[in-house]
């Protein structure tokens, strides 16, 4: 199966040596079915003091439960470190910020995010074997009503339903069309806001970074959850 877990990595179990620098912290192996070879490697790791676990029932598992595998089809080549490289247009506001965030935190965590100047993305994407994003003509932009963080979602097969309703706020955000979902307004102040407080396109990334988190693990975990003033002030007595 040519696809991928989230954040995974291919690698050859008999030559963990090699392997490039991995994120610190803990290590999830998996082989097809969650046996030598995962359980190997995740012994190997763990001795050199990595911590390390193995999935069990490998990836055929994960698959036949129905969780969200990365389609592989459409992936730029990975450099001799093996990261993907995506380039983009400089001065990033929404989409330019969601679609980093969404192959660091899917597709590849070590990626790495070329900002340049407009007349500069296809030329730099030829030097580099990066991917081209959110810029006309090219593959990863955006489609009649969808922006480029809807068209990476569907070309990566990535469909769950945090994923889907982030998605939503994101295009009312990037397209103006703030009627879509009531969080899009607040995506698109704080998106300007960020655009404003960093002149480095590189640290506007990281901040914003934190804010698709918030906005994931809200579409996630937090959608029927409401806020008001407290309620449950003492009382005084009478």
């Amino acid at each position: 199966d040519p696809r991928l877990l989230p954040g995974a990595i291919r690698a050859d179990d008999r030559a963990l040596a090699d392997l490039p620098p991995l994120p610190l912290g803990p290590v999830l192996v998996l082989c097809q079915a969650g046996h030598r070879r995962s359980q190997g490697a995740a012994a190997w790791l763990r001795a050199e003091g990595r911590p390390a676990e193995y999935l069990e029932g490998g990836f055929e598992s994960w698959r036949d439960t129905g969780l969200p595998l990365v389609a592989t089809t459409y992936l730029p080549p990975r450099d001799g470190q093996g990261r993907t490289v995506w380039v983009t247009r400089a001065r990033p506001k929404i989409d330019r910020i969601a679609c980093p965030w969404l192959i660091r935190r899917f597709v590849d965590p070590r990626a790495v995010i070329l900002f340049v100047a407009p007349s500069e993305v296809a030329g730099v994407a030829e030097r580099h074997d990066a991917a081209p994003f959110d810029i006309e003509d090219v593959f990863f932009s955006h489609r009649g009503d969808l922006c480029s963080f809807d068209v990476m979602l569907a070309e990566l097969g990535l469909s769950v339903p945090a994923l889907d309703r982030l998605a939503v706020i994101v295009r009312a955000a990037d397209t103006a069309r703030l009627d879509l979902a009531p969080e899009a307004a607040g995506l698109l102040a704080v998106s300007l806001g960020l655009s404003r407080m960093y002149a480095d396109d590189l640290e506007q990334l990281e901040a914003g970074m934190l804010v698709y988190d918030a906005l994931y693990r809200w579409a996630r975990d937090a959608t029927g959850e409401t806020h008001n003033w407290p309620t449950n002030t003492p009382r005084t007595a009478s």
